[in-house]
């Protein structure tokens, strides 16, 4: 018998239990012992290359061997909003000596990794942009989670908890995912004017970032129906197409969002595709008139607000269920409306949306203002 199984002690099982095996098709249950959980995995009191983990921190279904010092994480996605404070789970089974852990998070736009803060146990360095906004967790000496505060926009994606021992270096994933809305972005002077550059720089001026693909693709599942081809976080173009339809590609294409694949970031000329989130303690609002774009923005100062950005508007219309059948300017001098409960007498269109009447003369006295209050 070799010396891992002579070392491997099954727990009895519990009185009036039996360990079962679940029955094949047509089949009986098979009587199997409790699985042999090779030593390594759970460092014994008083071992030379770790302190003994505490009975509350059992080995979790399904933990992949290769994790010898790192908890599988049992939710490895966390849900959060913007402005919320957001904990990634990284706990840790037991302390080597000399070891380390690395907190980086996944940057899809270069394929590279941003340090975002390292920790001895004792000791800790922040790194990067996101460094006055997180700490370490640190609930008890095997807790290396990571607290974000105040959650950004920019703040979603994947993470990576990463135990650094020598030889036996391993790491845990985890993503961060904010409840959001994808709108299309395009300038004053029509589709397909931005480089991504200019796409990136027009999606933060409207409080939103370029989509990542899995934003453009959960919201054309949600129905995002949209014919202009835009930039995404990636430095890929696409468009998504619920109805297919001749000037889309075609009726023969099955529906689907449509790539044009990576192109020239400076030379190419696409539309942009924005991602956007509530923000908590805000509101947008409507002012009724018949006022002229600057007309519009000091009615909104008035009462200590701005006119609203674009991705304001959508995520009041998403998330705080803001339904105007009124035309009002917005910060970037286009006019828009939102529309939760479709009508006929609002547009006429059968599906919810943000409507748009494009970017009319900055003088025209026709519309109220929708202003925006943060908290």
């Amino acid at each position: 018998m070799s010396s891992l199984h002579s070392k491997c002690q099954r727990a009895p099982p519990e009185q009036g239990h039996t360990l079962q095996a679940p029955p094949k098709p047509g089949g009986v249950p098979l009587h199997v012992p409790e699985p042999c959980v090779p030593p390594r995995l759970r460092p014994a009191p008083g071992s030379e290359d770790a302190q003994a983990a505490p009975a509350w921190l059992p080995l979790a279904p399904g933990t992949p061997l290769h994790l010898q010092y790192l908890l599988e994480p049992l939710h490895p996605t966390v849900h959060t909003q913007r402005g919320a404070t957001a904990t990634l789970p990284c706990v840790l089974r037991a302390l080597p000596r000399n070891y380390r852990v690395k907190w980086s998070k996944v940057e899809p736009a270069n394929y590279g990794e941003s340090i975002i803060i390292i920790t001895n146990g004792l000791f800790h360095k922040n790194y990067g942009p996101l460094s006055p906004r997180v700490r370490l967790r640190h609930s008890h000496r095997y807790d290396a989670s990571l607290t974000i505060s105040n959650v950004a926009l920019e703040d979603e994606g994947r993470y990576r908890c990463q135990l650094v021992n020598g030889l036996e270096d391993e790491s845990i994933s985890l993503t961060l995912h904010l409840e959001g809305v994808v709108f299309p972005y395009q300038p004053s002077n029509g589709r397909y004017k931005f480089n991504y550059h200019e796409a990136k720089r027009a999606c933060e001026q409207q409080d939103s970032r370029l989509a990542t693909y899995q934003q453009l693709y959960k919201a054309w599942t949600e129905g995002l129906d949209w014919c202009n081809a835009g930039w995404i976080l990636d430095g890929t173009v696409h468009y998504p197409i619920i109805n297919s339809r001749e000037p889309c590609g075609g009726r023969l294409l099955l529906p689907g969002v449509r790539t044009y694949g990576a192109r020239d970031k400076q030379k190419d000329r696409f539309d942009a595709f924005c991602f956007t989130s509530a923000l908590q303690g805000s509101q947008v609002y409507f002012i009724r008139g018949h006022l002229n774009f600057k007309e519009a923005a000091q009615a909104c100062r008035n009462q200590g607000a701005a006119l609203a950005k674009v991705g304001q508007l959508y995520s009041a219309w998403k998330f705080s269920q803001l339904d105007r059948c009124d035309g009002g300017w917005l910060a970037d001098g286009s006019v828009r409306y939102p529309i939760t409960t479709p009508r006929q007498r609002c547009g006429g269109l059968p599906e919810p949306g943000v409507r748009s009447f494009g970017f009319p003369s900055k003088e025209m006295r026709t519309y109220g203002s929708y202003c925006f209050v943060g908290k």
